[in-house]
């Protein structure tokens, strides 16, 4: 049984004469929080409308829980719980009252879903206070609250970090850890701001003018922008058996093309490079690379380039 619970092909939305999204093909896998990656305008909650229903496709096809077809992705939705944009919170209830009109509105049976929802989002201690009188944080989590109502497996949440406090971004990020990990919940989240989606993610897709340039894991994406010296040479063996005798260099990596990554001795580059000379291993190319998580970020889109 595959574990792809949601994935598109050649999916397009045009407006008019513009793309606001063209041919994306991607897939979310169980139990992944999968970091949505762009500049304001990319397409990012294009895409999240579209998976939810709230738009429809131009062309493409859209797969959720390995269903297509329209009548079929109407009842694979209830499985979704979303965020998109500015969520319909009524400023003059209570955190309950507005859960209490949510669950009416999306059909949901159990009344038990309200306290438990409270609780897993930590508002339960302010469930009476008006939604008005809330930070920008704890009107976050009562969104997600929301979205929790029916039990989903995948929650899709736009830009819910934006304009929260130090204090604020950390209580969401371990919200949604703790409801990946111990809930079972897939997530995907979009976010421009990828320095905490960092700490989150372990799938990324990073998508520039209405297209998807690149899908990467988490372990992936370190290893690109982990700084190191980048050595190729002719006698890979050779060359690493120096390393280790002679540098005492243990972090390292070997890879295609008789590259070697090393890890550590950056500040010693001089001095390790020299080495493998003193015993006849020239190098063929011998720099050191890795990017920060934002540089790779503009590289990848185009953009300008950091040294």
């Amino acid at each position: 049984m595959s574990n792809v619970i949601c994935q598109t092909s050649c999916l397009s939305k045009k407006y008019k004469d513009t793309y606001a999204l063209q041919d994306i093909n991607f897939q979310i896998k169980k139990g992944e929080i999968y970091g949505l990656i762009g500049e304001n305008g990319a397409g990012k909650t294009t895409l999240m409308k579209l998976l939810t229903g709230i738009i429809f496709a131009t062309d493409g096809e859209i797969e959720i829980f390995g269903e297509r077809g329209y009548n079929n992705l109407v009842r694979k939705r209830n499985k979704i719980g979303c965020t998109i944009e500015n969520p319909a919170i009524y400023g003059d209830l209570t955190a309950r009252q507005n859960l209490e009109i949510h669950r009416l509105e999306k059909g949901v049976q159990s009344k038990n879903c309200v306290e438990e929802v409270l609780s897993l989002v930590k508002l339960t201690n302010d469930s009476k206070k008006k939604a008005k009188h809330y930070s920008l944080g704890m009107k976050q989590r009562l969104a997600i609250a929301m979205a929790l109502l029916g039990d989903p497996e995948l929650l899709i949440l736009d830009e819910p970090v934006n304009g929260l406090d130090p204090t604020g971004i950390i209580e969401l990020r371990e919200l949604l850890v703790s409801l990946n990990k111990e809930k079972g919940i897939t997530i995907m989240i979009s976010s421009h701001i990828l320095s905490e989606l960092h700490k989150l993610a372990t799938c990324y897709g990073i998508i520039h003018g209405g297209k998807l340039v690149e899908q990467i894991t988490a372990a992936e994406l370190d290893e690109k922008c982990r700084k190191h010296i980048y050595i190729q040479v002719d006698d890979v063996q050779s060359a690493v058996q120096i390393l280790e005798t002679k540098l005492n260099i243990q972090d390292y990596s070997v890879f295609d093309n008789n590259v070697i990554k090393v890890y550590s001795h950056i500040d010693e580059r001089s001095k390790v490079n020299r080495t493998l000379a003193q015993n006849n291993i020239f190098a063929n190319d011998f720099t050191v690379r890795g990017d920060s998580l934002e540089a790779y970020f503009s590289r990848a889109i185009g953009g300008k380039q950091y040294a």
